[in-house]
């Protein structure tokens, strides 16, 4: 089924409809990446009229809310309620894809669990994001981002050497397992094309935090490494860190040859100590600190055109709004303008790939809590007085 949603185009997703019952971030961040290349969402809420929390408080015109949830549609229904559950199996029987985040119980406390909805659409993509695994030792607690960065191995890692774990400054875990959910989903709808069939996608952000670590993780299953705190030094590649006035990433040979010839410090390609890659490592303090001695020298701007003219890998570092100002970001559009009723023009973060003919689109802003139930359960087949009767016994 697509429903049908103002837009200025269809996008390559228009033709999927996924029915969203996230909260928070993990899930909203999978659901995000179909709603920008078009799919047809529709988020679903509890009414106002239920004391029931959707885990945002008041915060739905926040920049985080408003950032998450563009491009969908958003309706209320009351899910502990039979007639609710008879209007959500309605959606599931003509969708593609049930997203959801709750505790791995609550689909099965509900009804709504995978194997249910299966029975009638056996078409039907089920992803499910939890904090540790739908099953296991760990199941049922409850999981939360900086939970999963403790855990999956980042704090130990992130940081300055000696002053105990840190948190990362961004989400990781739910950003990463939602967008690693939403790959699956994309997987899985591939693979329906073959078999028909649907699956049950499941995603945890332990795995996810796991799968992120990438290298810092093989080192220790492949070398049997425990991987460090190294600040703001690569891990393994020297010299690539912050110096004065710059960010240097030049660990591989033709790189530090190039960054000693820019400095102006040639005696430093004749140090023994600083002759190879892993020799560089070793020696990382002394050299880190001979390289300070040449940055401070002159100031961010005059080295980063010395190091693009000898092809060395250099940047500045921003705080959030230099970000947005640097003229490389505004061409890649990365500040998405959207026109929202309450809040007026706003921006928000845009998509980090491009398709060439058919490319995301910032279609509508976050939607209000219940904004199309009318429009939705139309298109479902309700006249207008089941509507308001549903309404008034807070159904919807």
């Amino acid at each position: 089924m697509t429903m049908t949603t103002q837009t200025t185009r269809r996008g390559p997703l228009a033709h999927f409809t996924i029915i969203d019952l996230t909260r928070v971030r993990s899930g909203p961040t999978c659901v995000r990446q179909l709603a920008d290349w078009g799919a047809d969402v529709i988020k679903i809420e509890t009414p106002e009229g239920l004391d029931v929390s959707d885990g945002w408080g008041g915060n739905r015109h926040g920049p985080d809310f408003q950032n998450l949830h563009r491009n969908k549609r958003c309706i209320t229904l009351n899910l502990k309620d039979p007639e609710g559950i008879a209007v959500f199996r309605k959606l599931t029987d003509r969708a593609d894809v049930v997203v959801e985040n709750f505790r791995p119980d609550v689909k099965f406390r509900l009804g709504i669990d995978y194997e249910s909805l299966r029975k009638t659409n056996p078409r039907l993509i089920y992803a499910s994001i939890s904090g540790f695994g739908q099953d296991g030792p760990y199941a049922k607690r409850p999981g939360f981002d900086q939970i999963a960065q403790g855990m999956g191995g980042l704090m130990a890692i992130t940081g300055i050497p000696g002053q105990g774990p840190v948190r990362a400054g961004i989400a990781v875990s739910d950003s990463s397992a939602g967008n690693y959910c939403a790959m699956g989903i994309l997987t899985a709808l591939l693979e329906r094309e073959a078999s028909g069939e649907g699956q049950w996608v499941q995603v945890s952000l332990l795995q996810a935090m796991i799968a992120m670590l990438d290298f810092q993780a093989a080192r220790w299953l492949v070398a049997k490494e425990v991987p460090p705190q190294a600040g703001n030094d690569h891990p393994t590649g020297i010299p690539t860190g912050v110096f004065p006035t710059i960010n240097i990433a030049a660990s591989a040979q033709i790189m530090w040859e190039r960054l000693c010839k820019a400095l102006g410090a040639q005696e430093l390609l004749a140090r023994p100590e600083y002759a190879t890659p892993p020799l560089r490592s070793k020696n990382r303090a002394e050299c880190n600190r001979e390289i300070a001695e040449f940055t401070r020298r002159k100031s961010s701007r005059e080295w980063l055109e010395a190091f693009e003219k000898a092809s060395v890998a250099s940047g500045p570092i921003y705080k959030m709004n230099e970000v947005f100002a640097d003229p490389q970001v505004e061409h890649l559009g990365m500040a998405v303008p959207v026109r929202h009723p309450v809040l007026g023009d706003i921006e928000l973060v845009g998509q980090p790939f491009r398709l060439s003919r058919t490319p995301s689109e910032i279609r509508s802003a976050t939607p209000e809590r219940g904004e199309h139930t009318d429009e939705v359960m139309r298109e479902l087949g309700y006249s207008d007085e089941t509507i308001a009767d549903l309404r008034r016994r807070v159904v919807i």
